[in-house]
């Protein structure tokens, strides 16, 4: 089978990337699901506070989805479920994709572009190393998620959550409202890492605590979960003797933290960022392999799905002119650097010939920070300063920049948050 471009992911990336691409004049392209329906993890968020940047009103996950799975369709998008990529290689100019079915069994396609939309996982009790028994009872916040939303499934009457992502939240929520009783969420950094709004919506108004620099130190149960011990950590993560609690439970959800899925970036050779543990990209979204570019949860989380929708267009416009124009020979692509309190960026590089008139620049603090400086630096320039009240590790940043402030001759974008000082 050739195609023009193939999508990996049918997710709220993969669909905003495809509908982008067609609308930019590419006929050809498919979208690759593994799940039996298009939306990706939005089919289990049934709570709502999805949409409010793109369509300025609050929607649910569905409901959210359903908007691009509408255009999609709209637009006469072809997609395949229940279809699983197994391969993906450089093949001359172009990718060859290896995916399987039930329905077609093995299937190749030959594309002259990729977009890896393939979101991410969640980090699982054995990269943990807690130790205890090893009864059921045991969930990540995802699966259990899942399990009450979609499934129909309680997992457990009286419940301690570990990690204060996201997900975490939510099922703190998802539970109380479910009839269970959530006892507490232990948190091992000294802050959250999910939204502010979060903890207020989830924690503050259903009166759950919410214990930062814990976390558990022991599970007991034999067949099942019987309670967990929980004790406060120093600087360095390390549990303080004395300080242990003791709660009597019968289910534990882990939300400690998402892995970018991955493994197919790595197959064809993508070179990826340690910070990230996704693909290192440039202004275009586009891989160190040429005709492969990235969006979404695969490349970096993200905290707002409308951010997700945003990167992908990007992507999708972007394959668009890489499949219609060719590659746009550029000069050079100036790295961008992480200083101060920020970890990463997302690209990694520019290059101002070949960028538009704005590029969005994404980074997240690796601390909180009230009363915050972001700064863009090239060399001695300054080219951007932003006042930020607070900036927290679990809220996503950004800035804009203009091609018109670049020459090309830089050696260095230096991208930094610092706290204000007075008088600055």
């Amino acid at each position: 089978m050739k195609q023009d471009l193939v999508i990996i992911g049918g997710g709220p990336a993969g669909l905003a990337a495809a509908i982008a691409a067609r609308e930019s004049g590419v006929e050809q392209v498919l979208v690759l699901e593994r799940e039996k329906e298009l939306g990706g993890i939005l089919n289990q968020c049934i709570h709502n506070g999805f949409g409010l940047h793109t369509f300025q009103e609050e929607l649910t996950g569905p409901e959210y989805a359903a908007r691009y799975i509408e255009k999609a369709q709209a637009l006469g998008i072809p997609y395949k479920l229940s279809t699983t990529v197994v391969d993906l290689e450089r093949q001359g100019e172009g990718v060859l994709v290896t995916a399987v079915s039930r329905q077609e069994g093995l299937v190749q396609i030959q594309a002259k572009a990729a977009v890896l939309a393939m979101g991410c996982r969640e980090r699982p009790r054995g990269a943990l190393n807690i130790p205890g028994t090893r009864p059921a009872g045991i969930f990540s916040a995802g699966t259990a998620q899942r399990l009450v939303n979609m499934e129909g499934y309680l997992p457990g009457k009286r419940v301690v959550i570990l990690g204060s992502g996201d997900i975490g939240l939510i099922m703190a929520r998802r539970m109380t409202l479910e009839g269970a009783k959530v006892l507490c969420v232990a948190e091992l950094m000294p802050y959250s890492g999910g939204l502010k709004r979060n903890i207020v919506q989830c924690l503050n108004d259903f009166d759950i605590p919410l214990k930062l620099s814990h976390t558990v130190v022991d599970i007991q149960g034999k067949e099942r979960v019987t309670g967990v011990t929980i004790a406060q950590v120093d600087e360095k993560s390390r549990p303080i003797p004395g300080t242990e609690e003791h709660y009597d439970c019968d289910t534990l959800l882990l939300s400690v933290g998402l892995i970018p899925e991955n493994e197919l970036s790595r197959q064809v050779g993508v070179e990826m960022a340690p910070a990230t543990n996704g693909p290192k990209v440039n202004e275009s979204l586009e891989t160190s392999i040429p005709g492969v570019f990235a969006c979404g949860n695969v490349l970096h989380v993200h905290d707002l799905v409308d951010y997700v929708s945003e990167e992908a267009v990007q992507a999708g416009r972007h394959a668009a002119r890489y499949i219609l124009e060719g590659r746009e020979e550029s000069g050079r692509e100036i790295p961008l650097a992480p200083q101060g309190a920020v970890r990463y960026t997302v690209p990694c590089t520019l290059s101002p010939q070949r960028m538009e008139e704005e590029t969005v620049v994404r980074f997240r603090v690796g601390r909180n920070i009230r009363k915050g400086l972001v700064r863009v630096l090239a060399g001695d320039r300054v080219l951007l300063t932003r006042k930020r009240p607070v900036m927290a590790p679990g809220e996503m940043e950004q800035v804009v920049l203009k091609r018109e402030w670049f020459s090309g001759n830089e050696e260095e974008i230096t991208v930094e948050a610092v706290e204000e000082k007075e008088g600055t």
